[in-house]
């Protein structure tokens, strides 16, 4: 028998605690728990919340976790996924403030975000390189890294703000598919003619 909320509370719990590194940081942990461990939604719906979320204001893993809650259980998941998302890290914050000064000199901790920011990073690539592979397989492999290339342009040699590219990219993408379906159904009609 699922239980719903306690599902989304542990999820988010988790997410919460082992999140490191800010928003972006959290994303495949966040993919983990909705797609492989409870299996609230798929890859390409993940994928598709996620460009979305890139695009609106505010952190991300927020949004993600409050969609998240509102496809299990609607306006009560919302809260209840967001709150046990980020409460963990405002109590632990706030448990830690006091000893802010002290951490922040300790070579132990210095020594354990040094050897956590590479699993980060490998985490972070996976997810990029799976994202990639659903590209090329979408658009194929020219119009697939003409693309990786003119979002590297505009995000990183012309500055974009990242949610005006996902933006653009939206807008081809549905133009994209839907030129894709109309040339599908030509053929289509020639075959049959």
């Amino acid at each position: 028998m699922k239980h719903p909320f306690r599902e989304l509370i542990i999820a988010m719990v988790r997410t919460g605690i082992l999140g490191f590194g800010g928003g972006p940081s959290v994303i495949p942990l966040i993919r983990h728990e909705a797609v492989t461990t409870f299996k609230w939604i798929d890859d390409d719906e993940f994928g598709e919340i996620l460009a979305i979320a890139n695009a609106l204001p505010g952190p991300i893993a927020t949004k993600m976790s409050a969609y998240l809650g509102h496809r299990v259980k609607g306006t009560p998941g919302a809260i209840v996924a967001t709150a046990a998302h980020i409460l963990p890290t405002c109590t632990a914050m706030a448990a830690l403030f006091a000893a802010v000064n002290v951490l922040s000199h300790s070579s132990v901790v210095n020594g354990m975000i040094g050897a956590v920011t590479p699993v980060i990073a490998v985490m972070l690539g996976i997810m990029a390189y799976e994202f990639g592979q659903k590209t090329l397989k979408g658009f194929g492999v020219v119009t697939g890294i003409l693309c990786f290339i003119l979002a590297f342009l505009g995000l990183q040699v012309f500055s974009i703000h990242p949610g005006i590219v996902v933006m653009i990219f939206l807008a081809y993408g549905a133009f994209h598919f839907k030129l894709k379906r109309k040339v599908a159904q030509e053929k289509d009609k020639g075959v049959s003619s």
